[in-house]
């Protein structure tokens, strides 16, 4: 049995959500005593937002719900684990049309209001015998819960992970559950991670759509595990209108920045939980990117350090070589200019104006090293632009899991 992340925090108490029924089943995609089907039933009604991974190797899945996104409603979500069924040709496409129409025929929804994500090994055709008989099962299945569907759309994360928010609008709380899984082939290219949040929110497609991909923007595309993306790569949100409160409709509505804030967090909290189990992970490391000359080159920057093997490998070891953290900012391709950079790990400054503080002291540094949480600042002296990268060391346990990952 996989140990769980030392990273790990406890799984939320979430509330039962209006307007959306979650049910777990076992297909069978792996050889593996678990569930691996998970279902989602949404009200009449039910809107929905999304970004997909921008990798030009999408799967089918994705493809799909590109498609799906621009009608802008939902019934049903589909999630396969154990199997990407990407790079599979018209037989991984057969298999996603074969289950949307097994969720359609059986619910009465449109083949387009029925949402599907698989994630997993990668050139693998989605067996459509195991997801038609999966999908039966998870229909006759009683109700499952939050955890329960955390828990089987994971591959190689080590615990379910969640998160909540709520919101006052219109006078109405509305609510904010997530889920998401990701441990490996973590990088920011939207960001194998696929994410669902679900609202009782009334909110209108469009402006749901834009605060999804704003909060995207400082979440999920700042975090990395290994600096690969997924072909499959997935955030979707659903909306059910079920709160009772007045449809948002447009950012100055009362109560829409509330809901933004609230999208923001979960957002946010699910990205750090997917670096939190990242494969191998023994430390979450914030690196925290200032005084670039746009917001856009500070993230650059900051993911050039966050992917750098022999960064991660010297926070693995414990190793306060601030040196590899000046290469990383030089190799980013971004403005820089070496006598105004800065560089600090946790609150000790330990660089400036190109060169080392006087008088630097190793031993904060080496002491903040071992801890289990990571910061590094790097301010480069040059205007306003900012920016937060989260990521984990390197260690030889990421080795061990994808060596032999398909064993």
């Amino acid at each position: 049995m996989t140990a769980i992340s030392p990273l790990a925090l406890p799984f939320p108490d979430l509330p039962p959500l209006a307007g959306v029924r979650l049910g777990v089943a076992r297909a069978g995609y792996k050889a593996w005593d678990r569930a691996d089907l998970t279902y989602a039933a949404f009200a009449p009604g039910t809107v929905v937002a999304g970004v997909t991974t921008q990798s030009l190797c999408p799967s089918p899945e994705v493809e799909w719900c590109r498609a799906a996104l621009v009608l802008g409603h939902a019934r049903a979500l589909v999630v396969n684990a154990g199997n990407s069924n990407a790079f599979t040709g018209h037989r991984g496409r057969a298999a996603v049309e074969a289950i949307a129409a097994r969720v359609a025929g059986a619910t009465g929804c449109l083949p387009s209001d029925v949402f599907i994500a698989s994630t997993g090994v990668i050139g693998v055709p989605l067996p459509i015998d195991r997801a038609e008989a999966g999908i039966d099962a998870v229909l006759a299945a009683p109700p499952a819960s939050w955890q329960d569907a955390a828990a089987t759309i994971m591959t190689t994360d080590t615990f379910p992970k969640a998160a909540v928010a709520h919101a006052v609008v219109d006078g109405r709380r509305v609510t904010l559950v997530g889920i998401v899984k990701g441990s490996g082939m973590i990088a920011p290219d939207m960001a194998t991670m696929l994410g669902f949040i679900f609202t009782d929110c009334a909110i209108a497609t469009p402006l749901l759509q834009a605060m999804l991909a704003e909060a995207n923007a400082a979440s999920f595309s700042c975090i990395t595990v290994d600096g690969d993306t997924s072909t499959s790569d997935t955030v979707l949100a659903f909306a059910t209108g079920h709160a009772g409160n007045a449809p948002l409709t447009a950012a100055a509505d009362p109560g829409a920045d509330a809901f933004r804030a609230a999208l923001a967090d979960v957002c946010r909290s699910l990205a750090q939980l997917v670096v939190r189990d990242g494969e191998g992970a023994s430390k979450f490391v914030t690196i925290s990117v200032t005084g670039a000359k746009s917001d856009a080159s500070a993230r650059r920057i900051g993911l050039s350090i966050a992917n750098s093997p022999l960064v991660k490998t010297a926070i693995a070891g414990e190793d306060a070589n601030w040196g590899r953290v000046v290469m990383a900012v030089g190799k980013a391709g971004e403005p820089a200019e070496r006598d105004l950079l800065a560089i600090r790990f946790g609150a000790t400054q330990v660089a400036s104006a190109g060169l080392a503080v006087d008088g630097y002291d190793e031993a904060p540094v080496a002491a903040h090293l071992k801890g289990r949480e990571v910061e590094i600042g790097v301010d480069l002296g040059l205007g306003e632009g900012a920016a937060t990268i989260w990521t984990c060391d390197l260690t030889h346990g990421y080795i061990a899991i994808n060596a032999d990952y398909r064993s």
